[in-house]
């Protein structure tokens, strides 16, 4: 860096001097942040548009979508954590008791979905089979059953629907999920737990919450009781999601009946329905896919969108226009009557409303039969009754299975070019294409003590307004050196920026600085990344802002992949100012945004110099990025950077008094 540039810059302080970057008082947390932030909101909106239109754009006939279909199944299993597919281990099944209705049986048993990766279920068997009998794959949504602090299940939650199927001729298996099953993990990472980690390990527990319904598959068809060629699935809610996961992969899954488990990127994004769901209902989205195209994968076969015309996390406008793309695609198969629709009124609940019409769907497809449906959904058991374990395994990696889930790349050095075409491929494929050169516009000038300031703004995609800030002596016309420092949001409040950022600057503070890049023959420019500005996200609520990141990922990026690009093209942006253009360029950052300035040199080669300090050891501290550490973690980026690269130490910890 300029010699002395950073002791220079930590003593500003806040008072008298040049205001040409006044900034205004930091509002408050907006009620509404999409009223507050209309160019973010319209972000959203256009993204969203963009990756509604592109949507199944493409088939056009039959032979279009026979063609795309085992790609797209591959790239949803990719985009689950599950290409390639996970061996199918021994499951291991084990029955631990046993329970008798008059109509039929329940077995407590778990099987492991891979080693260690347990599966709590209840099989629900009808009296009296003579023969194998059609089954139905049961996923619970989200319902809590603790008794006296014992977990129980989800599945206890969820008895009614798999002892109705039984008592209506059906072999049911009602299995727990990931988080809400008798070995809690976790499905909130990024929703509350702050694991933003989960992006760059391209990990979702849709992923396992599909592997456990893949190997459920795999348990009924080693059932004598289950005759193979008639299987069915369902689940509400969480169980609706799944239910369309696993039936996308599996063509075992003969019918679907899908409960209130899907709709379109325009409700989550836009009108907000993400903000009311987990992190297991939303694959990792690397091909940048609206949910239609998940749909898609289940037709010809017969499918029962089911919905309540009051949900407030599945809202209908949303269901009716996924139905629509979809009727298309079953039009195409010749299949109009495979697709049912049945929408009843009330709001996110599990109805016998909803319940009755999704087992005459059933009996239809897998019974030929179109009778009246007597009996009704009832629960006949305690919780405690249904439970499968006396005492939790051992060796159980449930609560841990985030960590392990989807495989990481390789430790070792990488060929830049290499990386490089991963990162485009698997990281960053959310960023926009480079359409039009980037082009800076002067909105601020001023001069003070002999440096000429200026403000200059420019776009880095679509309803992305940034600026730079550019000081130089005004002796200077085209400075032999450009440092360019990336801000962070501790940096706008913090030294040593706050005070560049004010404009606060005493007069001896400015002739120091004035002095220094003389001397140099330098411009020192600074630049924030979106939403690095205090009155942007950093002053929402916590759970406001997680719910904003949240959207991002929902298109296919992070928000700090995006801002990797916004770095790219403040870089290019200051590249296209002619006095500037033959200037040596150097980046400075530190801790995350570091990471990000690193990322955006792979793809810069204009930056000669990065010097960075305070870096996180791995992508499992930050930033995060879609994918990453499926491709490379830092030390590996860094390598490809050592020519140019200059990482500030760590300050030297004190050692700790002796114990008295």
């Amino acid at each position: 860096m300029l010699p002395n540039m950073k002791k220079l810059l930590v003593t500003l302080t806040a008072a008298g001097g040049i205001t040409w970057l006044g900034e205004d008082p930091v509002p408050a947390a907006p009620a509404d942040w999409a009223v507050a932030d209309p160019v973010l909101a319209q972000y959203f909106e256009t993204e969203t548009r963009r990756l509604a239109d592109a949507c199944l754009a493409q088939i056009q006939t039959l032979a279009d979508w026979k063609a795309r279909r085992q790609e797209c199944r591959r790239q949803l299993q990719e985009m689950l954590g599950l290409w390639p597919l996970p061996e199918r281990t021994d499951l291991k099944p084990v029955i631990t008791g046993k329970l008798e209705h008059a109509e039929f049986f329940v077995e407590k048993l778990h099987f492991q979905a891979s080693p260690g990766l347990y599966v709590t279920a209840n099989l629900y068997l009808p009296k009296n089979l003579d023969k194998p009998a059609p089954a139905i794959l049961y996923a619970c949504g989200h319902s809590r059953a603790v008794t006296n602090g014992v977990v129980c299940g989800n599945k206890t939650g969820y008895q009614h629907h798999g002892a109705w199927f039984a008592r209506n001729g059906y072999v049911c298996l009602v299995i727990d999920t990931v988080e809400l099953g008798e070995i809690p993990g976790v499905h909130r990472g990024t929703y509350s737990e702050k694991q933003w980690w989960w992006n760059s390990r391209g990990y979702s527990p849709a992923g396992v919450e599909t592997w456990f319904g893949l190997r459920a598959l795999d348990y009924l068809c080693s059932r004598p009781e289950v005759d193979r060629e008639r299987i069915g699935m369902t689940g509400r809610s969480g169980g609706g999601a799944y239910t369309w996961t696993v039936a996308a992969l599996d063509d075992r899954v003969k019918v679907a009946v899908p409960v209130a488990g899907i709709t379109d990127l325009r409700n989550h994004v836009v009108d907000g329905a993400v903000e009311g769901h987990c992190d297991c209902m939303f694959f990792v989205n690397t091909y940048r896919w609206d949910f239609a195209q998940v749909a898609a994968l289940l037709a010809p076969r017969p499918l029962l969108f089911s919905n309540s015309d009051k949900d407030s996390i599945f809202p209908l406008d949303g269901v009716l226009r996924l139905h629509d793309q979809l009727r298309r695609l079953y039009q195409l198969y010749q299949a109009g009557t495979n697709l049912g629709l049945l929408i009843t009124e009330g709001p996110h609940a599990d109805t016998q409303d909803l319940q009755v019409p999704a087992l005459r769907w059933f009996n239809r497809w897998l019974k030929n039969d179109s009778s009246p449906v007597e009996t009704a959904a009832v629960k006949f058991f305690a919780p405690t009754e249904l439970r499968v374990f006396d005492q939790l395994p051992a060796d159980a990696i449930n609560p841990r299975v985030a960590e392990t889930f989807v495989p990481r790349a390789a430790p070792g050095p990488l060929p830049q070019s290499g990386l490089i075409q991963s990162l485009e491929e698997k990281v960053f494929r959310g960023w926009p294409a480079p359409a039009r050169p980037v082009q800076p516009g002067l909105t601020a000038q001023a001069r003070e003590a002999g440096l000429r300031c200026r403000t200059f703004n420019f776009t880095s995609q679509d309803h992305v307004p940034l600026q730079f800030h550019l000081l130089q002596p005004a002796k200077v016309r085209k400075p032999r050196r450009l440092v360019l420092s990336i801000v962070d949001t501790a940096d706008w409040t913090a030294a040593p920026f706050a005070s560049v950022l004010r404009g606060e600057w005493q007069a001896a503070e400015l002739a120091a600085l004035r002095d220094q890049l003389e001397r140099e023959s330098a411009a020192l420019a600074f630049f924030a990344p979106r939403l690095v500005k205090p009155e942007e996200l950093a002053r929402l609520p916590q759970k406001k802002a997680n719910q904003i990141r949240r959207r991002f990922m929902l298109l296919g990026q992070t928000l700090d992949s995006m801002r990797v690009w916004d770095i790219r093209c403040a870089v290019q942006a200051l590249r296209s100012l002619p006095e500037l253009q033959r200037a040596p360029l150097t980046v400075r950052a530190a801790g995350s945004m570091g990471v990000n300035a690193a990322y955006a040199a792979l793809f810069e080669p204009d930056i000669a110099r990065l010097e960075l300090a305070a870096l996180p050891a791995s992508h499992m501290e930050g930033p995060d990025y879609l994918n990453v550490l499926r491709v490379a973690d830092i030390p590996q980026v860094l390598e490809c950077l050592r020519d140019r690269l200059e990482i500030e130490p760590a300050p030297k910890q004190r050692p700790s008094p002796p114990a008295q």
